[in-house]
């Protein structure tokens, strides 16, 4: 998942994404670089339009939202957050769901 987070660090920093500057991420957060990973990775971002990326994940976490927030509305203070909870184990599964986009 790390390279993907460092991918999508220079996505939103508006840098080229480069086998260079992923590794320099990866090494400033003290992970070992595997030449091949990245490599890979790069190829297979090679034809993917990453904002639509994000935005199709983006667009299939909302609705699992939505029903989530209304029902905290009506519940008790441990009712809220234990809705809360399960909103972020959403939010968490489509954004896995978009690392398996990039490799």
């Amino acid at each position: 998942m790390e390279y993907v987070y460092a991918t999508m660090i220079l996505h939103a920093a508006g840098k080229e994404i480069s086998d260079e500057a992923i590794g320099k991420i990866l090494t400033a957060a003290g992970v070992e670089v595997d030449e091949a990973r990245v490599k890979a990775l790069i190829a297979a971002l090679e034809h993917v339009d990453i904002e639509d990326a994000i935005s199709k994940a983006a667009a299939v976490a909302a609705p699992a939202a939505a029903p989530a927030a209304a029902a905290a509305a009506g519940s008790t203070e441990a009712a809220a957050e234990e809705e809360e909870q399960e909103e972020e184990a959403s939010e968490e599964e489509a954004l896995e769901g978009l690392g398996a986009l990039f490799g």
